[in-house]
């Protein structure tokens, strides 16, 4: 009798332990009133920041699914891996799988494990993440399973964990756009989504964004949502401004929370956070990759585009999302010889410069390096165009997309009238910054000729102001992070970002190639000569 209650103590005991153990909270929400009152004393009135946790999610809930698989996985074990991960290239990880030294599944582990680590910690948090797919450490094992029967390119996507923006349909996750008002919109895989999957991709999860992509409220903070609270920049923590929308995309990428992360655009929302992370970020020509699926602004201007730490896993994570898609109007493919990467000298190609950039002391170090590399540089003054109707072109087009894009899912607001009204009833919680932009897309009653017009003097304006590009038969023009965005957005053309340093006060800053339509594989095979010829990129302090 007494071996069977010291049995039973000791049974006791164990369970009463185990279940302390799945307790565990790792992410616990603090007291950030003083941080706040501080960051009231910021010179930059974006960074006036009114909260920094998200009030809605429970990362312990979003962790919960991998409990017992991190449980297994150890510090150790973590930073054995560390030098097989990070900074690689897609290249590298696929070698060190292929050679027995790693496998997909640790990978997916070490990358949720690194996002736990850094997330859970009140001093090093960024807020990047909102979603994590709960059957991705099932899917890698698959993926371990399928390595055994195939061969697989080391220029290929198979396998590897891509972080998409929250704004990017994905069936077993919400897509959210940062908004309550969509918390709970179940959708299909969009057509993005779906190409990673065939090309054997994993889906790690969704990142945090500029809410709405920063087509919502104004002069508020870059990389804040209702959903997943304020992104910050991990090479200054309160101090650098993220960038947006695509913020949660560039800070995963620089932090190495996955192999790479996919953005979107309108107008300068993957140049301005890659940017501002020093990360590759390679804004296509509108209609290269499909754009159904996604939460949209514009259906004239939108474009996902891929966020890496490198060039090379630019164009890999690029070649995996193309595929022409019959419900994207805009959609087109590219010829083989158009989709040509390859490694070139710089001293064959021909650059404008912008004259009044060349204050920049870094951007004229950059162009002397270039310039010494061979490359022919030729200085220009655009004449100013005139980019009148703008914001008149995004509200038209959201006014008539997003209730498109909401037609038939399980969302009560099917117009931007319906979320204005929807975020009006808790204010402080759906739209504490306001919402000045949504309210200024229902009060816009511009008519179909108008806005017809607008368009086309938009694009014409754009087109002009590049037309150097043509006359002087340019292979690139280089500007500074998103300096150029709107003249690039209007004309449809391509930028592809790449780290050219870093400010005295640690900033980086990106050297942003412009072409014209269809040479995104052109300006690639530029960045790689460029990348290598820099190497400037280096991981954010306290995040190795």
């Amino acid at each position: 009798m007494k071996n069977i209650i010291a049995f039973l103590a000791i049974v006791i005991v164990i369970g009463c332990k185990q279940q302390e153990k799945k307790q565990i909270q790792y992410f616990k929400k603090y007291n950030e009133t003083t941080e706040i009152s501080e960051q009231q004393n910021h010179d930059n009135d974006r960074m006036k920041f009114k909260l920094l946790q998200s009030k809605y999610l429970d990362m312990n809930e979003v962790f919960a699914p991998f409990y017992e698989d991190l449980q297994q996985f150890s510090e150790e074990k973590y930073n054995s891996l560390q030098p097989l991960i990070i900074e690689q290239n897609i290249p590298s990880i696929q070698q060190s799988i292929q050679n027995g030294k790693l496998s997909y599944e640790q990978l997916t582990l070490f990358y949720l494990y690194r996002i736990r680590k850094f997330e859970s910690d009140s001093s090093k948090y960024l807020n990047a993440i909102i979603h994590l797919n709960p059957n991705v450490i099932a899917e890698a094992k698959q993926k371990d399973q399928e390595l055994k029967k195939q061969k697989v390119s080391k220029e290929s996507v198979f396998g590897m964990p891509i972080l998409l923006k929250d704004n990017i349909n994905t069936k077993n996750m919400p897509t959210t756009a940062g908004a309550l008002a969509l918390a709970n919109n179940s959708t299909d895989d969009a057509f993005i989504t779906k190409r990673l999957k065939e090309n054997g991709a994993l889906i790690l999860g969704k990142v945090n964004l500029s809410e709405w992509a920063y087509y919502f409220c104004s002069g508020c903070p870059l990389g804040y949502s209702a959903v997943g609270g304020q992104t910050l920049n991990p090479y200054g923590r309160k101090v650098f401004e993220t960038g947006g929308s695509s913020a949660g995309s560039s800070v995963a990428t620089a932090t190495n929370y996955a192999v790479a992360t996919i953005g979107t655009e309108t107008a300068g929302s993957i140049t301005s956070p890659s940017s501002q992370n020093s990360v590759v970020g390679l804004k296509p020509t509108i209609g290269l990759l499909s754009r159904s699926g996604i939460v949209p602004i514009s259906s004239t201007l939108d474009t996902p585009g891929p966020m890496t730490k490198s060039v090379i896993d630019n164009y890999i994570l690029l070649k995996a999302l193309l595929g022409k898609d019959t419900s994207d109007q805009k959609s087109f493919t590219l010829t083989e010889t158009e989709k040509e990467f390859k490694t070139i000298d710089l001293k064959d190609k021909k650059f404008g410069i912008f004259t009044d950039l060349l204050n920049d002391s870094i951007y004229q170090k950059t162009i002397n390096t270039i310039k010494e590399a061979g490359a022919t540089i030729i200085e220009i003054t655009p004449e100013q165009a005139s980019l009148q109707g703008f914001l008149t072109l995004l509200n038209i087009d959201m006014k008539h997309d997003l209730p498109a894009y909401l037609t038939n899912k399980n969302i009560t607001e099917k117009t931007v009238e319906d979320i204005v009204a929807f975020n009006e009833k808790d204010s402080l919680l759906r739209a504490p910054y306001g919402q000045q932009l949504f309210e200024g897309i229902v009060k816009d009653t511009t008519s179909s000729k108008e806005f017809e017009k607008i368009k086309m003097n938009l694009k014409k304006a754009g087109i002009s102001y590049f037309d150097v590009l043509k006359n002087q038969q340019l292979d690139a023009i280089l500007s500074i992070n998103n300096y150029h965005s709107a003249y690039s957005a209007v004309a449809e053309y391509p930028n592809l970002t790449i780290p050219m340093g870093y400010k005295d006060n640690g900033e980086p800053i990106n050297l942003t190639f412009i072409g014209l339509p269809k040479t995104e594989f052109k300006l690639l095979s530029i960045g790689l000569a460029f990348e290598q010829l820099t190497k400037v990129r280096k991981l954010p302090k306290g995040y190795e």
